[in-house]
């Protein structure tokens, strides 16, 4: 039995070639060969690949911040959920709980954090920038003074090292069949690299195959008229922001294996290219497009940028500096290119209707 040849719609082909995700692409593939260039090494592909472990976090979540976006809406609360999972696992396991069960724990919680923003952004009329900058403060001092609270308890809430010990080294002596989780691999791919692609995957079918999908979609273009088309807005909401905590707790999982040590503290530099991530992508901060592949594309173009300039010696106070210009670039190009496709669409607009004018006239 002969298999039908496979199809390749061209319009298909053409549509991809033309669309921003094919322009990170290329973003990606010439920033690789020109830091390559600068440092040879830069270019073995081992080294590419276990490189990635450095900014995976970012990735994580940036990808389900996507979804909030697309909706209209943000979160920026991400990077103290990250700290918050991390406290959480660290003080479960040196309650006694299994540290895979302790990790589970800290999913949760970074899922109950999100939803909570996304209760307070339903069902109210306060704007998301401002629900989730309080709440990052809020999470944050919470994933502070957990320890501190169980420890005047009565819980040895630092590990036996003590207080002095958590201060400078967070709660540490993990075992090891949980560090494996972001020092292992399969083959040259390491663990976290793996779990990104995988996450990818899931987002992107829920984004593009689902109805939950299309209605992020649908709520981003017009809250209002998605719910006079019975699309259930609050539900999808909450839901949203519920993916977008459990995309930063298993971040901030992720950061207390690669660094062997829970901290309150982890990922919380990561907030500007998180948000840069998906606005590189070509999500559009207003709502109502974007695409998980596209923030994937954008985060490792941001990630291998950052270790480009660190590797020619840029120091770290700069680099915040250099990818918060590109956030401003990006802005600007794309509120830039969006004006000169309306003045197109308007100048055609004005050209068909002057050709129907001249056609009415010679006919009479």
């Amino acid at each position: 039995m002969k298999m039908a040849p496979m199809k390749i719609d061209p319009m298909k082909m053409v549509k991809w070639i033309r669309s921003w995700e094919f322009s990170l692409v290329w973003l990606l593939v010439l920033e690789v060969l020109v830091l390559g260039a600068i440092n040879p090494s830069f270019l073995n592909l081992e080294n590419l690949l276990f490189s990635t472990s450095d900014f995976t976090h970012i990735l994580l979540a940036a990808l389900p911040l996507t979804l909030v976006i697309i909706t209209g809406g943000i979160d920026i609360s991400g990077v103290s959920i990250m700290g918050l999972a991390s406290i959480v696992l660290g003080l479960s396991w040196v309650a006694g709980v299994n540290v895979f069960v302790a990790m589970f724990l800290a999913l949760l919680v970074g899922v109950l954090a999100g939803m909570f923003n996304g209760l307070l952004v339903a069902n109210t009329d306060i704007p998301p920038l401002v629900i989730t900058l309080g709440t990052l403060f809020m999470f944050a001092g919470i994933a502070t003074g957990l320890p501190g609270l169980l420890d005047a308890l009565g819980f040895e809430a630092y590990g036996v090292a003590g207080f002095s010990a958590y201060l400078y080294e967070g709660i540490t002596g993990l075992p090891r069949s949980f560090t494996n989780l972001a020092h292992g691999g399969l083959g040259w791919i390491p663990n976290p690299l793996i779990i990104v692609l995988a996450f990818s995957l899931l987002l992107s079918v829920v984004l593009h195959r689902t109805r939950f999908g299309r209605y992020l979609y649908l709520i981003g273009v017009n809250a209002e008229a998605a719910h006079y088309s019975a699309v259930p807005v609050r539900s999808v909401t909450i839901a949203a922001y519920g993916l977008s905590g459990f995309g930063a707790a298993l971040a901030g999982v992720l950061l207390t294996s690669y660094f062997t040590s829970a901290r309150s503290d982890l990922g919380s530099e990561a907030l500007l290219p998180i948000i840069t991530a998906v606005v590189l992508g070509g999500t559009d901060i207003m709502g109502g497009s974007g695409t998980v592949v596209g923030t994937l594309l954008a985060g490792m173009l941001i990630g291998y940028l950052r270790q480009g300039l660190l590797a020619m010696g840029v120091t770290s106070d700069v680099v915040p500096v250099v990818v918060g210009g590109l956030l401003i670039l990006v802005v600007a190009v794309k509120l830039l290119l969006s004006a000169f496709n309306q003045y197109r669409i308007n100048r055609r607009a004005l050209q068909s209707r002057g050709s129907e004018k001249g056609g009415g006239s010679s006919i009479g």
